[in-house]
């Protein structure tokens, strides 16, 4: 039998993501260091894994270890419908954060409701999901995600003659304003100009990422101040902005898309490997 004492110091695991360059829950910001000073922690190069659980008394904690590989293993297990145990062990654990940072629909059976810890427990100010309830930079960029997700069902309700906004040919046209006609071509215009401007000078690590795609393409996804950008590098993209509340504007390959992407994926942090 367990007591009273033993129970509130355990820890009770709920789930668990990456922090790391390349693989971050972008509803945190829109690069890795973003996602990072979040939970106050320094973007270091390998990166952190978040474990979000209860204590005994049902207080959220999010855990932060450096064991990044143990993580994925237990993620990837767990997808697979299979039971983990994951414990990461006390050197690896750099932060144990009152909180969560993400929504999380479940809790530990047999405990208190989840709730934030009290200064009494230890607890500073928590941490809390971004609010998605409106169109905004989290909002948005969980629409990427979607898109990035569902991407085969999105790309099959683009007409190929009439949906697209047309990405400009050359740097004079965008300039001048032409060649994006169409519902939001200046939005497009716009964005596809900042994401160019990635090329010259490199954004944060997590701006940029590149994974497979089936036939040899990668799938891409770049952020920045107030947009993101899903493509795959054989085809199109979609763009979203926090200016067009639930907008996905199609962007045709023409002549300047293809090469703006396999720029984008050249500086791209691999989430492959």
């Amino acid at each position: 039998m367990v007591d009273d004492a033993a129970r509130d110091d355990s820890f009770y695991v709920l789930t668990a993501v990456l922090l790391t360059p390349g693989q971050f829950p972008s509803v945190l910001g829109d690069d890795y260091p973003a996602a990072c000073a979040v939970l106050g922690l320094r973007p270091v190069a390998g990166g952190y894994g978040l474990v979000l659980g209860q204590d005994g008394r049902g207080a959220r904690w999010t855990v932060v270890t450096l064991d990044t590989a143990l993580v994925a293993v237990a993620v990837a297990t767990w997808d697979c419908g299979m039971e983990y145990d994951l414990s990461p062990g006390e050197r690896t654990i750099v932060a144990s954060l009152p909180g969560w940072p993400l929504a999380v629909a479940v809790a530990a059976p047999g405990l208190p409701a989840p709730h934030d810890p009290s200064e009494a427990e230890g607890g500073g100010p928590p941490l809390t999901p971004p609010d998605t309830s409106v169109w905004g930079p989290a909002q948005r960029r969980l629409g990427a995600d979607e898109i990035a997700l569902q991407w085969k069902s999105w790309r099959s309700q683009v007409d190929d003659e009439k949906d697209f906004v047309k990405a400009p040919q050359d740097r004079t046209a965008a300039r001048d304003g032409e060649g994006a006609g169409g519902p939001g071509g200046s939005v497009v215009r716009r964005v596809l100009r900042e994401a160019r401007e990635y090329v010259e000078h490199p954004p944060p690590p997590g701006r940029v990422r590149s994974s497979f795609a089936e036939g040899g393409a990668r799938a891409l996804r770049a952020d920045g101040p107030g947009w993101s950008i899903v493509a795959r590098t054989d085809d199109i993209a979609f763009v979203l902005t926090d200016d067009e509340a639930g907008e996905v504007r199609p962007v045709g390959r023409g002549p300047e898309l293809p090469g703006l992407l396999a720029a984008l994926d050249a500086l791209a942090v691999r989430t492959d490997g």
